[in-house]
């Protein structure tokens, strides 16, 4: 028993760590201009194994553009910023998408002479860029756009007022953005759809936006195509109260449907959250994550696995804020809020991304001077990936275990154990050796674990998972069948 209370300990005291390890902010823009993250919700950052990407809007060159920064190194270093677009019309609210090496990035802009919807892409993981494709063309006003990709397809929804009232529409690529299909019409609103956002698991594609069909109050509406975005279902009102609903964010992992918005049910707004685990049929009840008299905005939800993470931002000490909450069961729970910066300049519209361990944060700051710049934060412990499996022995030896189930899809456990505590990695690799994934990367104390591994945008073939603790290594095939 005195071995049991003493590993309970130390994995109490490694849990706070783990949430605790929040890196220095970074600064990733120095110009004199403004330099922006997008209001809508739509993801300014996307993280795949070990590369990080960013976009943003500013002026440095006279009107906004888009511009695209990188890091190959999970966000230790970044590159130079690349400008995507370029034209004296304004360009604003960019959302990136990543697949593989695949960076897809859309926004909206008046080159046209109304607001269109753009896209671009790059298939070298934003070294070089393909022309811009206007994905919409009439005469009204497409804004707004929120973007999502599963393998070769690539979702995109926005708002315009084609037909008099603001309506949601759909759009999608079957080819990984080479050629586009129809515009869809998801909303026949009677008072005006707004900013929508987007997410996919396999062929299950959900979509989120703020109504005023009600016309007393704004409400979240929700609705889902199970084909690929082929055919869908009926709209779904989400919460559903006396209050107003704003700014929904959208986030999905297998079959567990995840959304967070801002809502004044209680005096002033705060954030809510709701949970699906049927992919979207059903939903459970409304979770209030916040509670103070401060007005909390512009959240973004990002998951992996069980794990859940939001940032949104905040005034309740003075000036804005940026905040983080965390959920380690699937949303069932949650931790307190935790302050991600400290400055007496605002900060605002934050947007969360998670790979592997490592959780990624990004959103502009006024603390440089009158204008903003972009800034970047890291937690590289912050998404465990492993449960804990210790027991009243002792591992004698290291072990790595056959992943189970094999084959798979789309997820899996790997189960490993050390005998003394170390420096351990587990990480997943292509046949090719091209690293993929890193599911453990930190210090580990004597004990048996296991480790669920999701394989989101992987083809099928056969895979490795590598165990490295300190002079133990060892490598198992896995397969994954889709």
């Amino acid at each position: 028993m005195k071995t049991f209370l003493t590993l309970s300990v130390l994995l109490m005291l490694n849990s706070f760590n783990l949430i605790a390890q929040w890196q220095p902010d970074v600064r990733l823009t120095n110009n004199s201009a403004g330099s922006y993250t997008s209001n809508n919700n739509a993801w300014n950052i996307a993280a795949n194994g070990n590369a990080v990407h960013v976009v943003w809007m500013d002026d440095r060159d006279g009107n906004y553009e888009i511009y695209h920064k990188s890091s190959t190194d999970e966000g230790l270093n970044w590159g130079t910023d690349t400008r995507l677009t370029n034209n004296s019309a304004t360009s604003w609210a960019p959302s990136v998408a990543l697949f593989d090496q695949t960076v897809h990035v859309v926004w909206y802009e008046e080159r046209d002479g109304n607001q269109e919807i753009y896209f671009k892409n790059s298939f070298d993981g934003g070294t070089n860029w393909g022309a811009d494709i206007r994905l919409t063309n009439n005469s009204a006003s497409s804004i707004y756009p929120s973007l999502a990709v599963s393998d070769q397809f690539v979702h995109v929804v926005w708002y315009d007022t084609r037909n008099f009232y603001n309506e949601i529409f759909y759009k999608q690529s079957t080819d990984g953005g080479m050629s586009w299909g129809e515009d869809t019409q998801l909303t026949s609103a009677t008072a005006g759809a707004y900013v929508p956002s987007i997410a996919v698991s396999d062929s299950v594609v959900h979509v989120v936006w703020r109504d005023d069909t009600s016309l007393s109050n704004q409400e979240i509406y929700y609705k889902r195509s199970t084909d690929g975005g082929t055919n869908w279902g009926e709209i779904q009102i989400m919460p559903n109260t006396s209050g107003d609903s704003h700014n929904p964010s959208v986030a999905v992992s297998d079959s567990n449907a995840h959304i967070i918005w801002r809502d004044d049910r209680d005096g002033n707004f705060e954030i809510y959250y709701k949970h699906s685990t049927d992919a979207g049929i059903n939903w459970g009840e409304d979770t209030r994550l916040t509670n103070d008299p401060a007005v909390s905005e512009n959240p973004s939800i990002s998951v992996s696995g069980h794990f859940l993470h939001i940032v949104w931002y905040e005034t309740r000490d003075g000036n804005t804020e940026i905040y983080y909450k965390r959920s380690t069961d699937g949303g069932l729970s949650w931790e307190e809020d935790l302050r991600l910066t400290n400055n007496f300049a605002g900060s605002g519209r934050p947007s969360v991304s998670v790979s592997g361990s490592k959780v990624h944060v990004v959103w502009y700051d006024y603390r440089d001077g009158s204008e903003p710049e972009i800034y970047y934060k890291r937690n590289p412990t912050g998404n465990v990936t492993g449960i804990e499996n210790i027991g009243l022995d002792f591992p004698e030896e290291f072990m790595l275990e056959q992943n189970y189930p094999n084959p798979f899809n789309p997820s899996t456990t790997i189960q490993y154990a050390i005998p003394d505590g170390g420096f351990v990695t587990l990480k997943v690799y292509d046949v090719l050796g091209n690293e993929l994934a890193t599911l453990v990367n930190e210090e580990k104390y004597i004990g048996s674990y296991e480790v669920d591994f999701t394989a989101a945008g992987l083809s099928s073939g056969i895979y490795f998972y590598k165990l490295q603790a300190g002079s133990f290594v060892e490598t198992k095939k896995m397969i994954l069948i889709r």
